[in-house]
Protein backbone atom coordinates (compact mmCIF):
# COMPACT_ATOMS: atom_id res chain seq x y z
CA UNK A 1 0.00 0.00 0.00
CA UNK A 2 1.46 3.31 -1.01
CA UNK A 3 0.96 6.02 0.94
CA UNK A 4 0.55 9.49 -0.05
CA UNK A 5 -0.73 12.86 1.98
CA UNK A 6 -3.47 14.40 -0.22
CA UNK A 7 -6.04 14.83 2.68
CA UNK A 8 -5.26 15.89 6.15
CA UNK A 9 -8.49 14.39 7.71
CA UNK A 10 -10.51 11.74 7.42
CA UNK A 11 -13.17 10.89 6.71
CA UNK A 12 -16.17 11.75 8.63
CA UNK A 13 -19.54 11.96 5.90
CA UNK A 14 -20.28 10.25 2.55
CA UNK A 15 -23.47 11.53 0.79
CA UNK A 16 -24.57 9.25 -2.10
CA UNK A 17 -25.47 11.96 -5.07
CA UNK A 18 -28.45 11.29 -7.13
CA UNK A 19 -27.44 11.48 -10.83
CA UNK A 20 -30.25 9.86 -12.22
CA UNK A 21 -31.63 6.80 -13.42
CA UNK A 22 -30.27 4.87 -16.74
CA UNK A 23 -32.24 1.92 -18.72
CA UNK A 24 -30.15 -1.25 -19.93
CA UNK A 25 -31.82 -2.50 -23.23
CA UNK A 26 -30.32 -5.76 -23.03
CA UNK A 27 -31.80 -6.64 -20.07
CA UNK A 28 -34.40 -4.18 -19.05
CA UNK A 29 -32.22 -3.55 -15.38
CA UNK A 30 -32.91 -0.34 -14.36
CA UNK A 31 -29.44 1.49 -12.71
CA UNK A 32 -28.85 4.39 -10.57
CA UNK A 33 -26.08 6.51 -11.82
CA UNK A 34 -24.38 7.91 -8.46
CA UNK A 35 -21.59 9.78 -6.90
CA UNK A 36 -19.71 10.87 -3.71
CA UNK A 37 -19.93 13.89 -1.41
CA UNK A 38 -17.12 12.91 1.20
CA UNK A 39 -16.36 15.38 4.13
CA UNK A 40 -13.39 14.98 6.41
CA UNK A 41 -12.74 15.66 9.75
CA UNK A 42 -10.22 18.93 8.47
CA UNK A 43 -12.94 20.38 6.43
CA UNK A 44 -12.37 18.78 3.30
CA UNK A 45 -14.77 18.00 0.90
CA UNK A 46 -13.47 15.28 -2.06
CA UNK A 47 -16.33 14.43 -5.06
CA UNK A 48 -15.87 11.44 -6.37
CA UNK A 49 -17.39 11.47 -9.96
CA UNK A 50 -19.99 13.48 -11.52
CA UNK A 51 -22.54 11.87 -13.79
CA UNK A 52 -23.66 12.37 -17.37
CA UNK A 53 -22.93 15.64 -19.03
CA UNK A 54 -25.16 18.50 -18.53
CA UNK A 55 -26.57 17.92 -22.01
CA UNK A 56 -28.58 15.12 -21.12
CA UNK A 57 -30.53 17.12 -18.34
CA UNK A 58 -30.98 19.85 -21.07
CA UNK A 59 -32.51 17.53 -23.89
CA UNK A 60 -31.71 13.71 -23.29
CA UNK A 61 -32.68 12.78 -26.67
CA UNK A 62 -30.90 14.87 -28.58
CA UNK A 63 -27.65 13.92 -26.26
CA UNK A 64 -28.06 10.56 -26.89
CA UNK A 65 -28.71 10.49 -30.38
CA UNK A 66 -25.42 12.39 -30.29
CA UNK A 67 -23.62 10.17 -28.50
CA UNK A 68 -24.82 7.15 -30.21
CA UNK A 69 -26.02 5.92 -26.70
CA UNK A 70 -29.32 4.57 -27.67
CA UNK A 71 -27.72 1.03 -29.22
CA UNK A 72 -26.98 0.78 -25.26
CA UNK A 73 -29.96 2.28 -23.56
CA UNK A 74 -31.69 5.24 -22.21
CA UNK A 75 -31.91 8.13 -19.81
CA UNK A 76 -34.97 7.54 -17.59
CA UNK A 77 -33.97 10.90 -15.55
CA UNK A 78 -31.92 13.66 -15.43
CA UNK A 79 -32.82 16.87 -14.96
CA UNK A 80 -31.09 19.73 -13.42
CA UNK A 81 -31.52 18.52 -9.96
CA UNK A 82 -29.34 15.44 -10.92
CA UNK A 83 -26.57 17.35 -12.02
CA UNK A 84 -23.70 17.93 -9.53
CA UNK A 85 -24.27 21.49 -8.62
CA UNK A 86 -27.74 20.58 -7.18
CA UNK A 87 -26.70 17.32 -6.04
CA UNK A 88 -23.93 19.41 -3.42
CA UNK A 89 -26.02 21.91 -2.65
CA UNK A 90 -28.69 18.80 -1.07
CA UNK A 91 -25.46 18.13 0.52
CA UNK A 92 -25.12 21.52 1.97
CA UNK A 93 -21.98 22.23 -0.24
CA UNK A 94 -21.28 24.39 -3.78
CA UNK A 95 -18.69 23.15 -6.25
CA UNK A 96 -16.21 25.78 -5.37
CA UNK A 97 -15.66 24.11 -1.65
CA UNK A 98 -14.18 21.24 -3.65
CA UNK A 99 -10.74 20.53 -2.57
CA UNK A 100 -10.21 17.35 -4.55
CA UNK A 101 -11.86 15.31 -7.14
CA UNK A 102 -11.79 11.16 -7.72
CA UNK A 103 -12.53 9.88 -11.05
CA UNK A 104 -13.08 6.15 -10.70
CA UNK A 105 -12.98 6.00 -14.50
CA UNK A 106 -14.50 7.75 -16.89
CA UNK A 107 -17.25 6.58 -18.84
CA UNK A 108 -19.96 9.22 -20.01
CA UNK A 109 -22.25 8.28 -16.26
CA UNK A 110 -19.05 8.98 -14.46
CA UNK A 111 -17.39 11.68 -16.14
CA UNK A 112 -19.90 14.50 -17.27
CA UNK A 113 -18.67 16.96 -14.61
CA UNK A 114 -15.23 16.28 -15.55
CA UNK A 115 -14.29 20.33 -16.17
CA UNK A 116 -15.97 21.68 -13.08
CA UNK A 117 -14.14 22.70 -9.78
CA UNK A 118 -11.60 24.16 -11.30
CA UNK A 119 -9.86 25.42 -8.16
CA UNK A 120 -9.79 21.00 -7.55
CA UNK A 121 -7.06 18.94 -8.21
CA UNK A 122 -8.44 15.76 -9.92
CA UNK A 123 -6.89 12.31 -9.13
CA UNK A 124 -7.11 9.38 -11.40
CA UNK A 125 -5.78 6.38 -12.54
CA UNK A 126 -2.64 6.83 -14.54
CA UNK A 127 -3.71 4.37 -16.86
CA UNK A 128 -6.89 6.38 -17.60
CA UNK A 129 -5.37 9.78 -17.83
CA UNK A 130 -2.78 8.52 -20.75
CA UNK A 131 -5.56 7.90 -22.88
CA UNK A 132 -5.69 10.70 -25.86
CA UNK A 133 -9.40 10.95 -24.73
CA UNK A 134 -11.37 10.04 -21.45
CA UNK A 135 -13.30 6.94 -22.69
CA UNK A 136 -16.71 8.07 -22.85
CA UNK A 137 -18.94 5.68 -24.88
CA UNK A 138 -17.28 3.61 -27.56
CA UNK A 139 -16.92 5.83 -30.70
CA UNK A 140 -17.57 8.91 -29.08
CA UNK A 141 -15.27 10.84 -27.35
CA UNK A 142 -16.18 14.49 -27.08
CA UNK A 143 -14.69 15.48 -24.20
CA UNK A 144 -10.91 16.67 -23.82
CA UNK A 145 -8.83 16.88 -20.67
CA UNK A 146 -9.33 19.94 -18.51
CA UNK A 147 -6.38 21.99 -17.55
CA UNK A 148 -5.74 20.66 -13.95
CA UNK A 149 -3.31 19.47 -11.46
CA UNK A 150 -3.55 15.58 -12.04
CA UNK A 151 -2.62 12.98 -9.34
CA UNK A 152 -1.90 9.99 -11.09
CA UNK A 153 -1.96 6.94 -9.44
CA UNK A 154 -0.73 3.16 -10.67
CA UNK A 155 -1.55 1.09 -7.63
CA UNK A 156 -3.38 1.44 -4.06
CA UNK A 157 -2.98 4.53 -2.09
CA UNK A 158 -3.65 5.64 0.95
CA UNK A 159 -4.36 9.67 0.30
CA UNK A 160 -5.26 10.27 4.34
CA UNK A 161 -6.19 8.77 7.46
CA UNK A 162 -8.40 6.12 6.98
CA UNK A 163 -8.87 6.85 3.62
CA UNK A 164 -7.83 4.20 0.70
CA UNK A 165 -8.00 4.52 -2.81
CA UNK A 166 -7.73 1.06 -4.64
CA UNK A 167 -6.65 0.43 -8.12
CA UNK A 168 -9.20 -1.67 -9.80
CA UNK A 169 -8.44 -2.67 -13.31
CA UNK A 170 -11.20 -4.55 -15.15
CA UNK A 171 -14.01 -2.79 -15.92
CA UNK A 172 -11.91 -0.03 -17.57
CA UNK A 173 -8.24 0.59 -17.57
CA UNK A 174 -7.77 2.64 -14.55
CA UNK A 175 -10.74 1.59 -12.54
CA UNK A 176 -10.74 2.91 -9.01
CA UNK A 177 -12.49 1.76 -5.71
CA UNK A 178 -12.41 3.43 -2.59
CA UNK A 179 -12.24 2.33 1.19
CA UNK A 180 -13.07 4.47 3.71
CA UNK A 181 -13.42 4.14 7.52
CA UNK A 182 -16.10 6.45 9.16
CA UNK A 183 -16.79 7.22 12.82
CA UNK A 184 -20.02 5.29 13.25
CA UNK A 185 -20.59 3.03 9.92
CA UNK A 186 -16.99 1.72 10.18
CA UNK A 187 -15.07 0.56 7.20
CA UNK A 188 -17.14 1.11 3.51
CA UNK A 189 -16.53 -0.12 0.45
CA UNK A 190 -17.51 2.01 -2.77
CA UNK A 191 -16.94 -0.52 -5.34
CA UNK A 192 -17.96 2.05 -8.42
CA UNK A 193 -18.11 -0.39 -11.62
CA UNK A 194 -15.33 -2.50 -10.18
CA UNK A 195 -18.30 -4.84 -8.65
CA UNK A 196 -21.62 -2.96 -10.10
CA UNK A 197 -23.69 -5.26 -8.56
CA UNK A 198 -23.20 -8.35 -6.78
CA UNK A 199 -24.13 -10.93 -9.56
CA UNK A 200 -21.58 -9.14 -11.72
CA UNK A 201 -19.49 -11.46 -9.37
CA UNK A 202 -21.09 -14.80 -10.81
CA UNK A 203 -21.67 -13.75 -14.29
CA UNK A 204 -17.35 -13.29 -14.62
CA UNK A 205 -18.04 -9.69 -15.47
CA UNK A 206 -18.57 -10.68 -18.95
CA UNK A 207 -18.27 -7.49 -21.84
CA UNK A 208 -15.74 -5.79 -19.04
CA UNK A 209 -12.79 -4.26 -20.70
CA UNK A 210 -10.29 -6.83 -19.40
CA UNK A 211 -12.71 -10.07 -17.82
CA UNK A 212 -9.58 -11.15 -15.88
CA UNK A 213 -8.22 -8.66 -14.60
CA UNK A 214 -11.90 -7.74 -13.63
CA UNK A 215 -12.37 -11.36 -12.20
CA UNK A 216 -9.37 -11.19 -10.14
CA UNK A 217 -9.79 -7.23 -8.96
CA UNK A 218 -13.76 -7.96 -8.16
CA UNK A 219 -12.66 -11.07 -5.90
CA UNK A 220 -9.85 -8.92 -4.11
CA UNK A 221 -12.57 -6.22 -3.07
CA UNK A 222 -14.66 -8.97 -1.51
CA UNK A 223 -12.24 -10.32 0.35
CA UNK A 224 -11.10 -7.45 1.84
CA UNK A 225 -14.83 -6.54 2.58
CA UNK A 226 -14.68 -10.09 4.39
CA UNK A 227 -11.67 -9.08 6.17
CA UNK A 228 -12.71 -6.12 7.23
CA UNK A 229 -16.24 -6.27 7.45
CA UNK A 230 -17.05 -2.80 4.86
CA UNK A 231 -20.18 -2.11 4.57
CA UNK A 232 -20.44 -2.10 0.42
CA UNK A 233 -21.99 0.48 -2.12
CA UNK A 234 -21.94 -1.35 -5.15
CA UNK A 235 -21.87 0.62 -8.43
CA UNK A 236 -25.00 0.55 -10.28
CA UNK A 237 -27.08 -2.57 -7.59
CA UNK A 238 -30.79 -1.98 -9.11
CA UNK A 239 -32.23 -3.39 -5.69
CA UNK A 240 -29.40 -1.96 -3.38
CA UNK A 241 -30.31 1.98 -5.03
CA UNK A 242 -33.63 1.60 -3.66
CA UNK A 243 -32.40 1.28 -0.13
CA UNK A 244 -29.52 3.89 -0.12
CA UNK A 245 -29.71 7.23 1.55
CA UNK A 246 -28.94 9.97 -0.87
CA UNK A 247 -28.57 13.33 0.04
CA UNK A 248 -29.40 15.17 2.17
CA UNK A 249 -28.90 12.40 4.23
CA UNK A 250 -25.54 10.49 4.79
CA UNK A 251 -23.25 7.71 5.90
CA UNK A 252 -21.41 8.90 9.20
Amino acid sequence: MNTRAILKGHPVSVHVLDFGLFKVHANGRIIGICGFLIRTSAGEEVLVDSGFPAKYAEDAARATQEDSLGSFGSVLSCTPENLPAAQLACAGTTLDRINLMIQTHTHIDHVGGLALCPQAPILIARAERELPKPLYWRGAQPIDWPDRDYLLIDEDTRIGPGFEVLFTPGHAPGQLSLLLELPETGPLMLTSDAISRPAEIDEAFAGSWNEDLAIRHGARLMALVRDTGATVIYGHCPEQWKTLKKAPASYT
